[in-house]
């Protein structure tokens, strides 16, 4: 695979002129109506989302905390389709202490979970030297509706969901699995990221049985692409 961060903030940029910009509310709020789930759970706020979406990138705005969006709202900077519930940013861990009117629902390590108006928001900690390299190396400023904000790259994107696979395969989590997968797969066909070097970037984070999976989950969505643009090319 070919290609550049640069190369990929172009792509980005050229697909966000197709398409309306992102909605985060909206995308928010159609996530938890449309999820059925949802209906009979009266921990579950229906309504007022988009609202608390806003209130929260002004407080983040407005105490100067660096954060970078992750998860499936940043993934609809670069494919179409992603559904997603809640709001997940990389920030460094001391930054919770300014957001008071988050309540912290659960935390461990280099995790976190939150509510903030009945909006859920899930937290990666920078003390993990994974999340810190993709705030530093792999984040760019993207336009949405309501406002501007700083998310993970297509590398970025890809180095996350690679990380979190041997965790979801342990946990027996398999729908997960077959969402990140998909997501990886879409990534990669979309931008031809160079992937050896986020390989190597993850394996100080990785045993070596891990990293061989994740080697071979690469080569089979790599090999899948490679005859999915053959067949495309002969029957043009």
């Amino acid at each position: 695979m070919a290609g550049s961060t640069a190369e990929n903030l172009m792509k980005s940029s050229q697909n966000a002129t197709k398409r309306p910009l992102v909605d985060i509310g909206e995308v928010i709020e159609n996530g938890v109506v449309f999820n059925l789930r949802n209906w009979q759970r009266e921990d579950v706020t229906m309504h007022g989302l988009p609202e608390a979406v806003e209130r929260l990138f002004a407080l983040l705005e407005e105490r100067k905390i660096d954060y970078v969006l992750v998860g499936g709202v940043a993934m609809l900077q670069y494919v179409e389709g992603r559904n997603t519930q809640d709001i997940d940013l990389i920030l460094a861990p001391e930054a919770l202490s300014q957001l008071p009117e988050i309540e912290v629902t659960g935390r461990e390590d280099s995790f976190a979970r939150g509510k903030f108006a009945g909006l859920r928001v899930d937290f990666l900690f920078t003390s993990h030297k994974l999340f810190q390299s993709v705030r530093q190396q792999h984040s760019a400023v993207q336009p949405f509706q309501a406002r501007n904000v700083r998310c993970a790259t297509v590398e970025g994107m890809l180095l996350l969901k690679l990380f979190a696979l041997p965790s979801l395969y342990r946990q027996g989590q398999f729908a997960r699995v077959g969402i990140y997968e998909n997501d990886i797969a879409t990534l990669m066909q979309a931008y031809s990221p160079p992937v050896a070097p986020l390989l190597k970037q993850l394996e100080p984070h990785m045993s070596e049985g891990e990293m061989k999976s994740l080697c071979d989950i690469v080569e089979e969505i790599a090999e899948r692409i490679r005859r999915f643009e053959a067949g495309r090319s002969s029957g043009s």
